[in-house]
């Protein structure tokens, strides 16, 4: 492969070559992160002008990397290939694999892997999130069974769809849902992100069949009934656990808090939610749902911590989680956020 060195030496003999490179990689990665797109659109998101975009891509075109329809630009296969391929090349050079050290420091966790792009605009690159996910599974999980609780919500339902059968080779995997709670839409709740996991894995999955808001008693003595118990603690023998970061209000809101929880939630200031956990930007713990299954205060326990959050509207978010994140945890996240983060002021 193209070392970093090879890729500095073609820069001092032919600035312009690596140039041209970047900004038709560019180009691509934006088409893989938004197809099909529209030229406008693209132009907009690369900040130049439509005419300039339109001799890059029938460019691009002649080269079989790109395809045009009524409803706009995607990649080929070939293009996918090679997205895939100068994503690896121009890592180093770029810069990017500096970004995930310096963002693993200020967080202080052990790794961050960034991903381009921002989540918020770009909706496929929670898809990118899903595959390097499959990846980074892929080299960690050892042969034989494999326990991974899963959260719910949005971004882990997307996730899922791009996990792929080959992480199943010489592997059991039992997907679990780390936590109770039937309260939230069904598509995004974790039972359904663990059946939809081992689906595309050809795994398996146990659910986890309880209302979100139980009293303390009902709470007791729920997890003493034998078929919530079984689960429980294959939960609690997980080797990995995959969740999300949630931005405080959205997830009191999807999280149907009662006014006076809410209120709580708002007092606090609290900006980010984990596990049923709300915190605030110093990372201070405003708020509490009871909900049965995992706890922030559990996953020291657990080998692999897999945090998945992107978007710049999760950087206040993934900041303040962070501060209470064991330190073996990984963060799958995107430029958009990591970007924000390792600005000096990046709350102002």
């Amino acid at each position: 492969m193209t070392n970093n060195e090879d890729l500095e030496l073609l820069d001092l003999v032919a600035p312009d070559f690596i140039k041209t490179l970047e900004k038709r990689f560019k180009i691509l990665q934006s088409i893989s992160l938004m197809e099909p797109v529209g030229r406008r659109v693209l132009a907009d998101d690369l900040n130049i002008t439509e005419r300039g975009l339109r001799t890059e891509t029938d460019l691009l075109r002649k080269q079989g990397l790109i395809d045009s329809s009524k409803s706009g630009m995607s990649l080929t296969r070939t293009g996918n290939a090679a997205v895939v391929r100068l994503t690896e090349v121009l890592a180093d050079y770029q810069g990017t694999a500096l970004l995930e050290k310096k963002l693993s420091e200020k967080l202080g966790i052990s790794r961050c892997i960034v991903l381009p792009g921002n989540a918020d605009k770009q909706y496929r690159v929670i898809d990118s999130f899903g595959r390097r996910l499959n990846q980074l599974l892929g080299s960690i999980l050892p042969s034989g069974q494999s326990m991974i609780s899963v959260t719910g919500g949005s971004t882990l339902a997307q996730v899922a769809r791009n996990l792929s059968p080959d992480l199943s080779k010489n592997r059991q995997l039992v997907f679990l849902p780390a936590r109770g709670g039937v309260g939230e839409s069904v598509s995004i709740q974790a039972n359904s992100v663990c059946a939809e996991m081992a689906l595309k894995t050809q795994g398996q999955y146990r659910a986890l069949y309880l209302p979100e808001d139980i009293s303390e008693k009902s709470f007791e003595s729920l997890q003493k009934e034998s078929s919530i118990k079984s689960v429980l603690d294959l939960i609690y023998r997980s080797s990995a656990v995959i969740h999300s970061i949630g931005t405080a209000s959205v997830m009191a809101d999807r999280r149907n808090l009662s006014k006076h929880e809410q209120q709580v939630v708002d007092d606090g200031k609290a900006v980010s939610e984990a596990f049923g956990d709300f915190f605030d930007q110093s990372g201070k713990l405003v708020y509490k749902v009871p909900r049965i299954g995992l706890h922030v205060r559990d996953l020291d326990k657990i080998k692999y911590v897999i945090a998945i959050a992107g978007g710049q509207s999760k950087a206040r978010a993934i900041q303040s989680y962070m501060k209470n994140a064991p330190h073996h945890t990984i963060l799958i996240t995107d430029e958009g956020a990591s970007k924000l983060i390792l600005r000096d002021n990046p709350l102002k």
